[in-house]
């Protein structure tokens, strides 16, 4: 099993004082460490507006740390599709992977917060099929060839069109990442990974291992080939009662203040798409410290954490990004914990760390 870094660039905050500029140049500097601790990706997520996170283009961010790198992947967590035309995206993206050497591995999801849609004039309510329809044009502009393709769809029509460069990788990586059922089997439709929040995962469907058996039933079913399965997972070290609390209350602060005021959980404004939202948005109005499980978050010692991705490994999964830099925690406290993950828990599993180490 492999990991990776991750982060939303959380920032919304009640008496923050860290600017969002110094916060994007901390998440990047600790992308490029994860690079040289031998972690296997970096997955920078879309934010506008401070609505959650402060970083709004991840393809800036890993272009700059595509520069400076020779071996970590380059992935977005993920592009908010939607708010994007799907050529330009695939335009970028591609150029990413050529001038990379093909480390790109694109992520792509609808988002959940209507607030970013309404400047971009993007329609939150119908926003599934502009995302379902937008993943399979850049499908099929990365698989073209470098061919011109036509295009006529309910959102997007075009003729006559090849996006240049093209990608090194053929074809390229695509995971969708998912709260639902719809997503999980529009990823198998269209031939793409998977990425899951354990947390939703457990909420929606009672596990990883469900999500994994949706998943294959789903690829069966469209008779596609499963490919590699993900999951994010917020990661705090502790080896005390005293540092488990205060990671336990950074970890409430996270959900109360950035992830409720996003997600949709208005019974009256939620879109159709959207319902199963409103049951997150209740539990997590009542979470407690005590309620944080490995359901949601890794939270303990080495061995501890070790335990709890031995499951993970078990349930299927290929990959595992860790959200360390989550609820304020401080740019050194993040790197301190991103080094002992790494020389304390990564070299229990088999993956290429284990090579890089080497």
């Amino acid at each position: 099993m492999e990991f990776g870094y991750f982060t939303l660039s959380d920032n919304h905050y009640e008496g923050n004082t860290r600017d969002a500029n110094t916060f994007v140049q901390d998440l990047t500097a600790e992308a490029l460490y994860a690079d040289q601790l031998g972690m296997h990706s970096a997955w920078i997520g879309e934010h506008h507006f401070n609505s959650l996170g402060v970083n709004s283009s991840p393809e800036m961010v890993l272009a700059y740390i595509a520069a400076k790198t020779k071996h970590i992947r380059l992935a977005p967590a993920v592009t908010v599709l939607p708010l994007h035309n799907p050529i330009r995206v695939a335009e970028q993206w591609a150029t990413l992977d050529l001038l990379s050497g093909g480390r790109v591995d694109f992520a792509a999801g609808r988002g959940y917060d209507r607030r970013e849609y309404i400047p971009f004039g993007v329609s939150f309510d119908n926003n599934q099929s502009i995302f379902d329809e937008g993943m399979e044009v850049l499908r099929n502009l990365w698989n073209s060839g470098g061919k011109r393709i036509d295009h006529k769809g309910q959102h997007f029509h075009f003729e006559d069109v090849r996006i240049t460069p093209q990608p090194l990788q053929h074809p390229m990586p695509m995971y969708v990442a998912s709260f639902s059922k719809p997503s999980i089997e529009l990823a198998a439709r269209l031939n793409c990974g998977l990425i899951v929040a354990p947390f939703a995962a457990a909420m929606s469907f009672g596990g990883l291992k469900q999500v994994a058996d949706l998943y294959h039933e789903s690829c069966a079913k469209y008779g596609t080939k499963p490919h590699r399965l993900m999951c994010s997972y917020f990661t705090h070290f502790a080896d005390d009662d005293a540092s488990e609390k205060a990671q336990r209350a950074r970890q409430i602060r996270y959900y109360k203040e950035c992830v409720i005021p996003s997600f949709p959980g208005d019974p009256k404004t939620a879109p159709p798409s959207y319902r199963y939202f409103i049951d997150m948005v209740e539990r997590l109005h009542k979470v407690k410290p005590e309620d944080l499980t490995e359901n949601s978050v890794l939270i303990g010692n080495s061995a501890r954490i070790t335990e709890i991705l031995k499951k993970v490994e078990a349930a299927g999964f290929d990959e595992v990004i860790l959200y360390f830099n989550v609820g304020m925690k401080p740019h050194k406290q993040v790197k301190e914990e991103m080094d002992r993950f790494m020389k304390e828990v990564a070299p229990q599993f088999e993956g290429k760390h284990r090579l890089r180490a080497a």
